[in-house]
């Protein structure tokens, strides 16, 4: 049994009552919930005194804060995870979200790339929240690498794959470089890369490099390690992990400081600084997982919560996944089954296309 679970169980129906409407109403409000209000709510008559005895004692035992003084309480982050884990019930999504979610995905004409760039615009809208969406990587074994300077600090690799899939990165090349380091790198790299993934590109150069040192200038050497920036999809056009719907969250941010670390999360976001870390948290299971605040360092800094679930090939692969961010008071409710629902949807979507 874990922690939380230990917690409910030291808890009598009473009190297990009012915990249970102090979270409701805080997720509801997002203010504290006071003992008068509880005591015309409670399904047995007490005194507010009585109820403000029980909220102490779940204040002790960690679950419930003060914020003030003088006013009512507000769950904590353990509070929330025992209330997300053992207490709250989750069903299917209600109809208006589910038909709001099929509308925009299943049109026929969507390929794999059009349905994740609108997932993640179809669930900012519908939950109020901020997206991400963690594309699948593009595994099929490569055909030809070509790169293009476009300006001293600025170059394209164009990566062909053997399905005929092309993907255009940009990235920002070690300085110096002259058209013949940039066709010698390409050369370089297309010799080793016939038949392997990206991933196992990625794998295999540097020790491709420390044998075959003779073969390469200076320069050439310099764009194949520095230039490897293109293997993480920074700036690309194909996007890995796609964030929505972030004014959604700035808007909900009431204090200067709460601002700030919102900005810094989706700072962090836009530098893709942790997309290895998202993916896996997905990895560990099926289903939706929740992250309540500092649970996840990538959210903790923002006292975000995140609802992620990985979606599956038609071979119950993990290939990616779609979450929301929104602040610790989400209607877990509410945001969690759709969430599941369109984590199955794009699940589903991508399979029939044949995406593997």
């Amino acid at each position: 049994m874990n922690d939380t679970g230990k917690l409910l169980e030291e808890m009598n129906d009473r009190s297990r009552e009012v915990f249970r409407r102090v979270v409701e109403g805080y997720l509801d409000t997002g203010s504290p919930v006071g003992s008068r209000s509880l005591t015309r709510e409670m399904n047995e008559k007490v005194s507010a005194a009585t109820v403000r005895n029980v909220m102490q004692d779940l204040e002790y035992m960690g679950l419930l804060a003060a914020p003030h003084v003088s006013a009512g309480r507000i769950p904590t982050e353990v509070g929330l995870r025992l209330f997300v884990d053992s207490i709250l019930e989750v069903g299917d999504p209600n109809d208006s979200d589910r038909d709001a979610i099929e509308s925009r995905l299943s049109e026929n004409d969507l390929d794999v790339a059009g349905i994740l760039n609108r997932v993640g615009s179809v669930l900012s809208g519908v939950t109020h929240g901020a997206s991400l969406v963690l594309a699948p990587k593009h595994e099929a074994p490569l055909k030809h690498i070509e790169f293009v300077s476009l300006a001293p600090d600025r170059a394209l690799a164009v990566l062909v794959f053997a399905d005929g899939h092309v993907e255009n990165r940009f990235f920002q090349p070690p300085t110096g470089q002259t058209a013949s380091s940039y066709r010698e790198a390409a050369n370089f790299l297309n010799a080793i890369a016939a038949g392997r993934t990206l991933t196992e590109l990625e794998q295999v150069v540097r020790a491709e490099i420390k044998n075959r040192r003779q073969e390469l200038d200076t320069l050439a050497r310099n764009l194949v390690e520095g230039g490897a920036a293109f293997w993480e999809n920074e700036g690309t056009n194909y996007e890995r992990l796609i964030v929505r719907g972030r004014s959604n969250l700035l808007a909900e941010s009431g204090e200067k400081e709460e601002l700030s670390r919102i900005r810094e999360l989706f700072d962090d976001l836009e530098r893709k600084r942790d997309i290895a870390e998202f993916l896996e948290l997905t990895e560990a299971g099926e289903g939706v997982r929740i992250f309540i605040g500092s649970e996840n360092k990538l959210f903790s800094l923002s006292g975000s919560s995140l609802v992620v679930s990985p979606y599956m090939n038609a071979d119950r692969k993990v290939i990616g996944a779609v979450g929301v961010i929104g602040p610790t008071r989400l209607n877990y409710g509410r945001i969690v089954p759709i969430v599941d629902y369109t984590a199955q949807l794009v699940g589903r979507l991508i399979s029939d296309r044949g995406q593997r």
